[in-house]
């Protein structure tokens, strides 16, 4: 007898092997070309866009599948305005005071600097928290397994589904971020994550002269061999 737990997987499809080979090598291709931008459009999205893209990332897995992620899509202008007076405050301490002379030197091919536009231009942006415990309804708290991985997951799946899509992105990570908090009215057993920029490109955008590594840079198959080959 079954477990009523535990229903059929029904909706996985296996692929033949060539074709398996074709959709992998196409994801990649496709990925391969998705660019951190920092030079947005005001180019309007479409909703519906933002929301399918969010379904993407809910499907990510999770520790004890607990699902900690919550995501805030901003479009208001005027909070976009407030929300980038406030990473500017704090970029400003980070780039003056904070930061060691060794993590300015590594952002400086990038031209990073305590201005940010892209906040108030970009159409969306997206605001990522984390659960660090649960409340349910009788405000009771429960521990939450691997938050971070598990957002650090469904952060993932978000950007490729947007890049997807069509549209560009920028992952900004101010810091400290509690501002998050009061300005899109999350509680405080949720922790900001990172802040998402979401938009089309602007027409004249620039990115650094940057290379990713190399697969067998990063990748190593142990295949019985012995040879650690990663470029078979």
């Amino acid at each position: 007898m079954s477990d009523p737990g535990f229903v059929p997987l029904a909706d996985y499809r296996e692929f033949p092997p060539a074709e398996m080979r074709a959709r992998a090598r196409d994801f990649a291709d496709e990925m391969s070309r998705r660019r951190t931008v920092r030079e947005f459009s005001d180019r309007a999205v479409d909703r519906v866009v933002i929301e399918h893209c969010l379904r993407a990332a809910g499907t990510a897995p999770s520790g004890a599948n607990q699902q900690p992620w919550r995501f805030v899509a901003v479009t208001d202008a005027a909070l976009k305005r407030r929300i980038r007076e406030a990473a500017e405050a704090e970029e400003r301490e980070f780039y003056s005071h904070r930061a060691p002379a060794e993590w300015l030197s590594a952002l400086a091919p990038l031209g990073t600097d305590a201005d940010k536009p892209f906040l108030e231009t970009a159409p969306w942006l997206i605001g990522v928290f984390y659960e660090r415990y649960g409340v349910d309804a009788a405000g009771a708290k429960s521990k939450r397994y691997y938050p971070h991985e598990s957002v650090g997951i469904a952060c993932g799946l978000l950007i490729a589904s947007l890049h997807h899509a069509g549209l560009a992105t920028l992952t900004h990570t101010p810091s400290p971020m509690g501002f998050l908090n009061e300005l899109l009215g999350r509680p405080r057993h949720e922790m900001p994550y990172l802040l998402l920029v979401v938009g089309f490109p602007a027409p004249d955008c620039r990115v650094p002269d940057i290379r990713r590594l190399e697969l067998r840079q990063y990748a190593t198959f142990l295949e019985g061999t012995g040879t650690g080959d990663a470029t078979r």
